[in-house]
Parts: structure tokens; C-alpha cells; sequence
């Protein structure tokens, strides 16, 4: 097992990667190359960088790979609330993710507030 594997914050957020796509399965064909795709590349990104930042020996690296996790995370919901404008989910879908997106983003602030004091002492 690695040490990102253990993280609440990567397994949440591999969870909402999980919902986030089958969501975009009901969206317009259309949009399978626009819009889609990049709420894919975004959402990918959460977990994807906690993965990646995990591997970096220096507590200020791991934290910078948590900031792009949850900037990540943002520009996904963002995407998603431009989904809903466009009528391609109604808010409830939005509503129904909302709870593990801001689990996610608490996760990921707890991760970086505690990465950050360990930095400090």
C-alpha cells in the first residue's frame, strides 16, 4: 500500500471521481469532447495530485500538490454548475454531489492546515 492510499482525503475523492462520471453519462453526446472532458481532466486531477504529491520528500511540495487538488476540485464544480446553466442536469443532480464535494474540499483543507503546522515546527 502507498502512504497516499491511506489519505481520507484521496479515497473521498476517488469516490466523487467515481460519481462525477457516471453523471457525465448522461449528458449530450455532443459534449463528450467539450465540456466533459474537461470536468474528467479536472475531477481526475483531485486524487491525482494528492497521489502524486504524496511521493515528494518535501513537506512544502506535498503541500503545493493539495493547493492543485483543490483547485482542481473547484474548477470541476464550477464545470458542473455551468452543466446545470446549460440544462444538461437539472440542480438536483448538482445538489446530490454537493455533500461529497464539500467533504472533499474539507478534507483537503484539514490535509493542508496539517501539512502546513508540521512545515512550522
Amino acid at each position: 500500500m502507498y502512504s497516499f492510499e491511506t489519505l481520507k482525503a484521496w479515497q473521498e475523492a476517488r469516490k466523487l471521481v467515481v460519481s462525477v462520471y457516471r453523471l457525465l453519462d448522461t449528458f449530450p453526446k455532443f459534449e463528450n469532447y467539450a465540456l466533459c472532458d474537461q470536468i474528467r481532466r479536472a475531477i481526475v486531477s483531485v486524487p491525482s495530485n494528492l497521489a502524486e504529491g504524496s511521493s515528494r520528500v518535501s513537506l512544502k511540495e506535498q503541500i503545493h500538490f493539495i493547493e492543485i487538488s483543490y483547485g482542481s476540485l473547484m474548477e470541476a464544480y464550477n464545470q458542473l454548475i455551468i452543466a446545470v446553466d446549460l440544462n444538461y442536469i437539472d440542480e438536483q443532480h448538482l445538489a446530490d454531489l454537493k455533500p461529497s464535494i464539500d467533504s472533499v474540499a474539507r478534507l483537503l483543507n484539514g490535509l493542508r492546515s496539517s501539512y502546513s503546522k508540521k512545515l512550522k515546527n
